[in-house]
Order: C-alpha cells, then structure tokens, then sequence
C-alpha cells in the first residue's frame, strides 16, 4: 500500500508499483489538465507536476517511488495563482495551441514560490525543460513576468476589448492555460474500447501473411481489422487517391508508415500487447529511397509511375539567351532536410455513434475532407457522418491527411461502440507526413546594375510514399521559385518524386522554405561576384504594384515589401555581421481551384450568439480572429456569449485550414452573415432574433493556373517578410529582427506569436531540425532527438508590422501563419556568409568556425 497526497486529498495506492504517475493521474484520477507530449521519453515537460514542492516529470515518475508524496497538479494550485498565471499568459498571449500550458504554468508556479521577482534569464533557465512548437518561448516568459508582478502587487489582469487592432484574449484562452479545454485524448465515454495499430517492419516489402490468431485470443481484445473488414475504398487522400488505410495480404508496403491491422481491445495497454502478437511474414525488397534513382527506376512505387506531379513554368526570353547576354551569372546546387512538424500533440481521435450518425471528434485541419474520405472508405453517405473538431494541439500542416481517424471510425462502424485510437510519439513520427527535403538547382543572371533578368531552376522534392500533399508542395516551389523578385525571364521546373521513404506533405511554408533558402543564398553569391550591396540589391529587384511573380501574376495591390527593407535600412548598415531575407507567400490555395467558405451566425435564448464555421483552429487563433471581426462588424461589448462551434453536420463549408487562407475566406463570409444579422439588428434586439441563423458564403473563383493563357491571378493575395540576423562577434545569433506585411493585424498578440513562434521554427530549420532515414527507416525516433529549440536558445525577436491594408480581405487582414518561417534560415546564412566568408549550401547549416 501507498500512501500519499494528491491536490490535498488523501489517497491509498494498491496497484502496479511500476504504472507511471502520469497514467494514474489521467486514466485512474482522471485529472487530465496533466498532458502526454512525449509517450513518456521525459523531454516535453507537459506532464510537469510538483511532488514535495519540487518540479517533477509525470511521465518519469514510477507510483513505488512516491510513498508519503505531497503531489500537485496545476488543478490543486491556491485559486488565486493559478487564476493570476492564467490570466497572464493569456493577456500577454503566451497561449496558442495551449497543449503545452499547463506543464508551463505548473513550472511558472514553482520558480514563483522559490523566486516571487525573477528576472527575465531565470525565467528562460527555468523552463528549459519544456518544449513549446507555437510560442517561440518569448511570450512565455513575458506572461510569467507579467503573473510574478500581479502576484507581488496583489493585483488583477484586465482584457483588452474584442476590437480590431487590439489585442483582445484568445478564445477559452483561460481554460486553455489551465488545462481544463478538452483535447481528443482527454475524451471518454462509457464502454469506449482503446485501438493500436500494427505497422510494418519494412519500408518495401511483400506481405505475405498476417496471423491474428494469437492476438485474437488474447484477455481483453474484441476485435482485430485488416483490409478485407473495409467495406468501401481502401485507398484514401486529400487530392490523389493512393493511400490505402490498409496494406492487404499479397501487397507490397511503400513505408515504414505502412498499416497492416489495427487491433481494438478494452484498453489501450491490452491493445499494445495483442498488436506484438501478430506475425507478419514478409518478402523484403530493397526500398528506392534516392528521389534522382526513383525516376529513372523501372520499378513503380505507383501503377502510374514514380513522378507524382511535374510543374513547368516558362516565359520570357530564352534562358539561355539571357544568361550569354547577362553581366552576372551565377548558379548553384542546393539541399534541404526533412523535418518533424513536432506538434506536442499526438493524433487521436475518437468514434462513436450519436443519433445513429457516426460521430468522430477530430483534431483534423480539415474536417470535411475527413467526412469525405471517411464516407467513401465506410461506403455510406455523407451525411451518415459528422466531424466534430476539437482544437488540435499544434499541426503546422501536420494534420491535414487522415492518420488515426479512419481506424476509429472503421472500429465504430463494426463494432457500434465509441473507440479511442492514439499515436504514441514514436508512431507519430513514423506515420504522419513530413517537410519535403528538396534538391535545388539554381542559376540566376543580373545586368551590370544589378537588376535581375533571369532565372532557372530544376527542382526535385523526395515526396515519399504517398502523394498527400505533395503535388501542391512543389508546385508552390515552382511558383515561389524567384522569392520576393521581379524577374522577367522564367525557367523553372519542379517535381515530386515517390519513393520508400516516409511520405512528406504539407509544413508551415508548403515548399517555399526550401526554395527561399535558394534564391537569397544565390543572390548573396552574385552579390559577391558584381559588388553589389545586399541590401541593395534586394530593394532594387523587389516585387512591387505593377510587377510579376514567378508564377507570371501581375500584383495589382500594393505590397510592403519595400517598405519593410527601408525600415531596417540602416540598422542593417551598422551592424557587421548580419543576414538579411525577404519572402513571399500566397494566401489561398489559388492556381485555379475554386475555395469555398460558408459561416452561420445562430441566435440562441438568453442572447447567445454562435460562430459556426468549417476551419479549424490549432493555435493560430482563428476563432479568437472571427470573434473580433464579429463584434467590430456589430458594435458588440459583451463577449461573454459568445461561442464558436465546429463540426461538419452545420454544413459550414470551409476547406483545409491551410495555405494562410482562414482569417480571409472565413473572414469574409462572416462578414457576409453578419450584413444579414447587422440589417435586422437595427429593428429588433438580440434578444427578440432568438431562433434565428444567418449564413454567409463567400467562394473564389477567380484564380488561374500557372499555365493559363491570358492574364494569370495565381492567388487572391500575398504576405510579405524581412527579416534580419544579428550576430555577436563571436558569431552567435543575437538577435532577428522581423518586418511583415500581412495586411491589417487583427490581434497585436497574436500576429506577434505567430511571427515569434515561427521564427523559432525557422532557427530549428536552419540550425539543428533534421529527421534522417537509412534505407527508409527512421534512424532515431525519440523525440528528444529532433533538434527542437528550447527557451535558452531563442535570441532576442523584434517584431514589426507594416500593415498595408488589403483591399480584398475582411478589414484588410491577410493571413501571417506561414510567411513567419519561411525567411528565418537563408537570413542566418546570410549573416554567417557575412562573418566567415563561406557558403553553406545545405540545411541545417554547418556552424561558424572562424571569423573572416
């Protein structure tokens, strides 16, 4: 027997002595503020607890070790600090996803009752421990700056108001930061049975048999689905349909991802173990893993070949034409890495039946394209099936292909109970896609003053397995291939190539990382080679109103690019070692295809108003966004009533949330809507509307492909960046300064965070994020082991918005998700071509020996 204390109730233990802390308090306590980030490796910090006043990992903690233990979750924190850190990481918007908060505020409570007036570097030494993807660390410690004030002066946090340009508090940001929002893992529901899925050991191989029969007989596993149990299309995806749910018996696995069964049992630990019990024989192939191999290779990965998607563009003078008549030429070959997107939380999702409707509660970027797919593999209609989003901890692209959610829903479906199916961190890794790593031939041209005049690039991205997202990855690449420029002749070519490694998709910037990296890196190189200012040169060549994008789009807005290098102009000139970068990037999916996005505004009794919409928010704040846009568009004080709600059965249309397009395509039917509402509001109170629904729709249709034969619109709008690396004399990043256009910002903080966060994604990116694989499999899966960047490795972020408003978006905002990244890494190699005088021509970037 155990004795010990939890959140100051008294409690006896009997059970395992060696069952985790962390599994007693969420499945047995069911206090599930207390988070699994990293399936128990100790390195995330979400599952942080204080035992005997001291911070411990959940996780790492066995129930034998804490006999006579004072344990504390943040829930069992005195009321008034825990409402005093919640409030301040709210208010200085330190909250996005919100998956890490509670392990934050749990560590921000134990620095507090040691040290009541910590400055800023104790701050960031004592979070090292826990890993944040969305924040970049720096609002973090300005809001546990903020609660360490509150709490010494005994004070209140007040809310800025719902307006736009404020800096109004995000959504259930509270609940968020005390861990009391739902996640899906946090979801149960009486009878829910748990599911594992069984994977492959080999990146290419035959099946050539799947024996079930000792796992079926195992204590506690009620059911064990293969192919044949799947009653519609096996082959499931977002735009090519060419992953199989299930590899079947007799056919050949294209990745280490690969599922053979997924075995459903009462528990999650039952199912784990029947899943070691099936034998699997194989005949193992030698797995083509080299993108160049892999196209000339006549064996296929796909009955269709091994090139997914080629995308040409070409216009101007002949290329080679234009390089003999050039001043400057200058080429260069360059290579990217793959990268974990490292969301804190893990896929799972969760199935259950609702009024004879299959119902899955979903983290999904894109729920209707998850009832799609669903319904085709169920071969049921679609309205036989409803996704109910719950906010996803951190996706960054990540979430946009079904991984857990058809499992679910296929267990449902036989065996009409709710089941539960979750990815542990090292199945994350394995299964779901990743950032394409991408082999860049470049060369560009400029005339004696320094004005470019021409570009060409073969592009090949390794796409993996799959097709997912990887189509429109690297025709985004083709598309950005010129950067920021004005570049009037165009020769660019770009591929996605399948092979047997993991399938790569989509990731914050979808392609223009890479290519970004390329073009800057390259016109440092001519820099060198003519003499030319880097700063210079960038202003001199930069797209404008007027000029055209490397997809041929002519811009008819103005853009604040020009504006953003003249703010830096002169601290670049002063400092010594800096790197400099400017990006583009489309918001829209564009290139022809038609977005859709209807949103409803449902008044309810007691003057309750509700937001329902099709896009999903995973710490990006678009609810939070539409909440401002609302009560601007209404004139409304109290927000109090206000809620928002996502699930397919409101037929809310909206697509992926993706390609930086939610704040304007939501926005805009919203607005829509709220016309209708705002007309009757001025005869009638909220309060005599109840009962009523106001729909908005708003669809663009106006795009063009890249080849299309007249004037091409590629996309319905643009965000622009610099951004800026200062290095300390002894060559380490002091500090990146960021100037962004992304239209009108709605939420100081929020536009703020994103930059931040995804300037931290861009330093991993560019300094130590790397997934390598050896003959298609992962080398090293540990979380640990990803390169991600932790508080003490943040230098200082200046933040800067030129807010040129758009005259097409709803209040002028464009969307900031994205763009935030994608300069990041070819700034840093600037500013380390600057201070050693070498090129790096691979990420991530060799480190700095020497000054020059």
């Amino acid at each position: 027997m155990i004795s010990l204390t939890l959140n100051g109730k008294k409690i006896n233990y009997s059970g395992k002595k060696d069952l985790k802390l962390i599994n007693w308090i969420r499945d047995i306590q069911k206090i599930k503020s207390v988070k699994d980030g990293c399936s128990g490796q100790g390195v995330c910090g979400a599952c942080l607890v204080e035992i005997d006043g001291r911070a411990k990992l959940a996780c790492s903690v066995s129930m034998e070790k804490l006999q006579s233990a004072n344990i504390l979750t943040l829930d069992g924190f005195p009321t008034k600090i825990k409402l005093a850190l919640g409030k301040a990481f709210v208010a200085a918007g330190a909250v996005q996803c919100g998956f890490c908060s509670s392990g934050m505020l749990s560590r921000a409570k134990i620095l507090l009752d040691k040290n009541p007036n910590p400055s800023r570097e104790d701050i960031t030494k004592a979070i090292k421990p826990n890993l944040c993807r969305c924040t970049g660390y720096v609002k973090i410690i300005d809001a546990i700056l903020l609660a360490a004030k509150t709490i010494r002066e005994n004070k209140d946090i007040s809310f800025e108001k719902h307006s736009i340009g404020s800096s109004a508090p995000k959504y259930q940001g509270v609940k968020k930061a005390l861990g009391t929002s739902e996640f899906t893992d946090d979801i149960e529901f009486d009878g829910m049975l748990h599911s594992a899925l069984c994977f492959t050991e080999h990146p290419r191989a035959k099946i050539l048999s799947i024996n079930t029969a000792a796992a079926e007989s195992m204590s506690g596993v009620v059911k064990i689905l293969t192919a044949k149990d799947v009653p519609g299309k096996r082959y499931l995806g977002v735009i090519v349909k060419d992953w199989p749910i299930y590899i079947a018996q007799g056919e050949t696995t294209r990745y280490i991802g690969d599922v053979l069964a997924c075995v459903v049992a009462e528990s999650e630990k039952k199912a784990q173990a029947a899943v070691k019990s099936i034998k699997v024989t194989y005949k193992v192939y030698e797995p083509i893993t080299d993108p160049k191999k892999s196209i000339e290779s006549n064996i296929k990965i796909h009955p269709g070949g091994n090139i997914l998607k080629e995308s040409n563009i070409c216009y101007g003078k002949n290329i080679r034409q234009v390089f003999e008549t050039s001043e400057y030429v200058v080429s260069e070959t360059f290579q990217t890495q793959r990268v974990e997107h490292a969301f804190l939380e893990t896929e799972t999702g969760v199935a259950t039946y609702e009024n004879d409707i299959i119902t899955v509660y979903s983290q999904s970027q894109g729920i209707y394209e998850d009832r799609h797919q669903l319904a085709e593999m169920l071969n049921i209609e679609e309205k036989k099936v409803n996704i109910k989003l719950i906010a996803a901890g951190g996706a960054f692209g990540g979430k946009e292909d079904l991984t857990v959610q058809g499992h679910a829903a296929l267990a449902t479906y036989h065996l009409k109970k709710p089941v539960k199916v979750k990815l542990n961190r090292f199945e994350s890794i394995k299964m779901h896609p990743k950032r394409h790593p991408m082999q860049m031939e470049y060369k560009l041209s400029a005339d004696k003053e320094g004005k470019f005049t021409g570009l060409y690039a073969r592009i090949i991205g390794d796409t993996g397995a799959y097709a997912s997202m990887g189509g429109p990855v690297t025709e985004r690449a083709a598309t950005h291939a010129g950067g920021a420029y004005y570049i009037p002749n165009i020769d660019v070519k770009s591929m996605a190539v399948y092979t047997n490694n993991p399938v790569c998709g989509a990731m914050r910037g979808f392609g223009v990382n890479q290519v970004t990296f390329a073009i800057e890196s390259l016109i440092d190189q001519l820099c060198e080679q003519g003499g030319f200012n880097r700063w210079e040169i960038r202003y001199k060549n930069a797209l404008d109103k007027g000029l055209t994008t490397t997809s041929g789009h002519k811009l008819r807005k103005e853009t604040g690019l020009k504006k953003a290098l003249l703010t830096l102009k002169e601290e670049y000139k002063k400092s010594e070692s800096a790197g400099i970068a400017c990006a583009i990037k489309n918001c829209g999916l564009g290139n022809g295809i038609p977005e859709i996005s209807r949103v409803k505004i449902k008044i309810s009794e007691n003057e309750k108003i509700s937001i329902l919409h099709g896009w999903s928010e995973m710490g990006q704040g678009i609810d939070t966004v539409l909440i401002q846009m609302l009560c601007q568009h209404l004139q409304l004080k109290d927000t109090s009533k206000i809620e928002v709600i996502v699930a397919t059965e409101n037929e809310t249309t909206g697509g992926s949330t993706t390609a930086s397009r939610g704040t304007f395509l939501a926005g805009k039917a919203l607005l829509l809507a709220g016309d209708k509402l705002k007309k009757e509001m001025k005869k009638n109170t909220i309060k005599k509307l109840a009962g009523k629904t106001y729909t908005g729709e708003y669809i663009c249709d106006w795009t063009t492909p890249a080849d299309f034969d007249g004037e091409v619109i590629s996309h319905f709008a643009y965000s622009f960046a610099v951004q800026m690396a200062i290095l300390t004399k002894q060559g380490k990043i002091k500090k990146i300064k960021a100037i962004h256009d992304s239209g009108k910002v709605v939420n100081k903080k929020l536009f703020e965070g994103q930059i931040e966060g995804g300037i931290a994604m861009g330093l991993g990116y560019a300094l130590t994020e790397s997934l390598p694989t050896d003959k298609g499999k992962i080398i090293n899966d540990k979380f640990g082991r990803l390169g991600l960047l932790r508080a003490s490795d943040i230098p200082e972020i200046e933040v800067i918005s030129t807010e040129i408003y758009d005259i097409d978006a709803p209040f002028g905002a464009k969307g900031v998700g994205e763009i935030a990244c994608i300069p990041t890494a070819p700034a840093v190699a600037s500013a380390y071509r600057k201070f050693d005088g070498k090129k790096r021509t691979k990420l991530p970037l060799t480190p700095i020996t020497k000054k020059l």
